[in-house]
């Protein structure tokens, strides 16, 4: 499959055209420039024809961050085999564009100049003044406006071999309504109260609320259907406060830097994911934007929140960051109820092991274990994402999680459980009535989920469900997974 990379200096519209050809609102788009700072990749279909697209950063120079974000997107330019270089057709041509250009034409691959935003014919006058670097494959377009882009629709089209035609039931589903939508217009539609759900915009000050039945850990009461056609397909989320080495995983656990890395705290914006194949497994990981207290949020930041919440629904499981090195906080409490909000499979990776303080490190593994009850099924990985230490370690305990996860448990072995459990604690009575579990059986996988067939399922309290779920625990392997109980008349679906 050919690769296309979208080029240029910021804010010329790069993700933009990149929604456009992808039919699909995908990648964030704003006024500020910079929004872009990985390279999002992503499989588009021009008319019948298949390629990969490359969103890069702007070729910007500056400070550390966009210094990293213009070698990763020159790095894109480099290995594509079609490049669009983009430009503002409302500005003057600029010397370091030129200067690119030039460089990026030697390389001997398709290169077109595209300039972007001329709106109407009086801009389309300007396009006169990009002639002078000498290009043959010049398209003045407007990516917002959807003026003359079909040329140049045509021009990238007879670029791609006529080996990457697609049959028709593989295209992508047409764009929806809701997709023809601008980022501003689409996050529009979210009310104040939506903004303010509980996911993503905590004050510290709101400790206290954060396990009562209105938080975040009650909100999300969907579990997540099974398909069977994922079964070798792991979707992994790594979520974390800023600044604790989520970009910095993603590139050890690929073994390349896929991620753009900087001491800048919101440095990852839009969602960046990235399948291997590891034992026969495709595994998907996505590194999401880090997460902060709500008077921290700004501009952009909440589109990629909101963005973060879309692929946590999507996920199977999730490596929770955590930075060993300096003391928690209780953000990292509230991120870490997501994974029980969505269900997922969990690993806590303790980062930046090799610079915490070796004295400590006991405890600091047990006051993860008391702050983090809730997700006590949960194993514990100590690691450093910088120096590679034991990362390679964490490829092989997803694996084994998500055979945990998927896991289906005989009928008869699951009741020969609850029988031993019923004999050791009976089930109190309520109201003097007697309360009966006849028998269990699982239902469904991913995660697994057990039904508890009774006569009065009301009557089953939460401290026996918790009995249970113990019970269940050890008698067979279900670390890193959430166990589900639904308790259920007979006959009841």
């Amino acid at each position: 499959m050919k690769k296309i990379a979208i080029v240029g200096r910021p804010n010329v519209g790069k993700s933009s055209l990149f929604n456009r050809l992808v039919k699909k609102r995908d990648a964030i788009t704003s006024d500020m420039a910079g929004t872009t700072r990985d390279v999002k990749r992503k499989t588009a279909i021009i008319k019948d024809k298949q390629a990969l697209l490359l969103d890069t950063g702007g070729l910007d120079k500056g400070c550390e961050l966009f210094d990293k974000i213009k070698q990763m997107s020159l790095k894109a330019a480099y290995a594509a085999d079609i490049i669009l270089y983009m430009v503002d057709g409302k500005s003057i041509p600029d010397d370091e564009d030129k200067k690119l250009f030039y460089e990026l034409q030697q390389m001997g691959k398709d290169v077109a100049l595209v300039v972007n935003k001329i709106d109407n014919d009086k801009l389309k006058e300007n396009l006169w003044e990009f002639y002078e670097f000498g290009c043959e494959d010049i398209f003045g377009i407007s990516v917002s406006h959807n003026r003359n882009t079909v040329t140049l629709i045509d021009w990238i089209y007879e670029k791609i071999p006529d080996e990457d035609i697609i049959q028709e039931d593989e295209e992508q589903e047409q764009i929806t309504d809701e997709e023809k939508l601008s980022d501003e217009e689409f996050f529009a539609q979210y009310s104040d109260e939506d903004e303010e759900d509980g996911y993503y915009y905590w004050d510290e000050d709101d400790e206290d609320e954060a396990f009562e039945d209105d938080s975040i850990f009650a909100q999300n009461d969907k579990i997540k259907e099974y398909d069977p056609e994922d079964d070798n397909h792991i979707k992994i989320a790594i979520i974390g406060r800023t600044n604790v080495g989520k970009s910095s995983l993603l590139n050890a656990l690929l073994h390349e830097e896929r991620s753009v890395v900087s001491s800048v705290a919101g440095t990852t914006i839009d969602p960046i994911d990235e399948t291997i194949t590891y034992k026969d497994k495709q595994l998907t990981f996505v590194d999401t934007a880090g997460l902060r207290k709500r008077g921290k949020i700004v501009g952009i930041e909440r589109y990629a929140l909101l963005r973060t919440k879309e692929m946590l629904e999507n996920a199977n499981m999730a490596l929770v960051v955590l930075d060993a090195s300096e003391p928690f906080r209780d953000l990292d409490e509230k991120i870490a109820g997501l994974v029980d909000a969505n269900r997922l499979a969990c690993i806590i990776v303790l980062n930046k092991w090799d610079i915490a303080d070796k004295q400590q490190h006991d405890a600091i593994i047990k006051e993860v274990r008391e702050r983090f009850k809730f997700l006590a099924y949960a194993p514990i990985i100590t690691l450093s994402a910088a120096s590679g230490q034991r990362v390679d370690k964490l490829h092989d305990m997803i694996i084994s999680i998500n055979e945990n996860y998927s896991q289906r448990i005989p009928t008869s072995r699951l009741n020969e459980v609850l029988q031993l459990a019923l004999r050791r604690h009976t089930l109190p009575s309520v109201s003097g009535q007697i309360i009966r579990i006849y028998y269990a059986t699982q239902y469904e996988t991913r995660p697994p989920k057990i039904a508890l067939i009774m006569n009065k399922p009301k009557g089953l309290h939460f401290t026996y469900r918790r009995y249970l779920a113990n019970k269940f625990r050890e008698a067979f392997d279900f670390e890193g997974t959430p166990l589900l109980f639904k308790a259920k008349k007979r006959g009841e679906r």
